[in-house]
C-alpha cells in the first residue's frame, strides 16, 4: 500500500519544487537536507514526508509535465514545443496512389483536379484473417487454440445427482 499523503505535504513539496528546483535532485536524502535548509518544518517525520513526496515528484518530472506544478524550465520546454513549425508540411502531398475504384469515386465527389496516379489492384501482401493475439486455450480448457468437436468427452461422464430440498 502507498503512503497516505496531507494537503499540507503536497502542497509544500510542489512549493519545493518551483522555488528550488535545480537544487533538487532523485536523491531522498539530499532533498531532505535541502528542505532543512531553506525551509523551517516543525517536525522531523513531517520533513521526512516532504522530502519523500518532493523525490517522487521529481521522479514522475523526469518522465513528463506534472499537473500543478510548472517551473521555468518547464515553461520553456512548453513554449518551445508549442512554437516548433515543421520545414515541410504533412498534409502537402504532391500525388497520392490509389486504385481505380477510388479514382472513380473521388471524381464522383468533385474532386477530379487531386493529383492522383492509379495504382496495381494487387494487395501489396496477402490478407491474413487469422484472429491476432496467438493461440488462445478454448473454455474447454485445451491448450495451443484446440477446436472443440461435437465428439463426446472421453470416458463416461459421471451421474447428475439431485440438488438437496431446502429447509423451511
Amino acid at each position: 500500500m502507498g503512503a497516505v499523503r496531507t494537503k499540507t505535504i503536497k502542497k509544500a513539496s510542489r512549493v519545493l519544487i518551483e522555488k528550488y528546483y535545480p537544487r533538487l535532485t532523485l536523491d531522498f536524502q539530499v532533498n531532505k537536507r535541502i528542505c532543512d535548509e531553506v525551509a523551517v518544518i516543525s517536525s522531523k517525520r513531517l520533513r521526512n514526508k516532504i522530502a519523500g513526496y518532493t523525490t517522487h515528484l521529481m521522479r514522475r518530472i523526469q518522465r513528463g509535465p506534472v499537473r500543478g506544478i510548472s517551473f521555468k524550465l518547464q515553461e520553456e520546454e512548453r513554449e518551445r514545443k508549442d512554437n516548433y513549425v515543421p520545414d515541410v508540411s504533412a498534409l502537402q502531398v504532391s500525388s497520392v496512389d490509389v486504385d481505380a475504384h477510388t479514382k472513380g469515386l473521388i471524381k464522383s465527389l468533385g474532386f477530379g483536379d487531386l493529383a492522383m496516379t492509379v495504382a496495381s489492384n494487387q494487395p501489396h501482401g496477402a490478407f491474413d484473417r487469422r484472429r491476432k493475439g496467438g493461440m488462445r486455450p478454448t473454455r474447454g480448457g485445451a491448450q495451443g487454440g484446440a477446436k472443440r468437436t461435437g465428439a463426446p468427452r472421453s470416458g463416461p461422464r459421471p451421474p447428475r445427482t439431485a440438488a438437496p430440498a431446502p429447509k423451511a
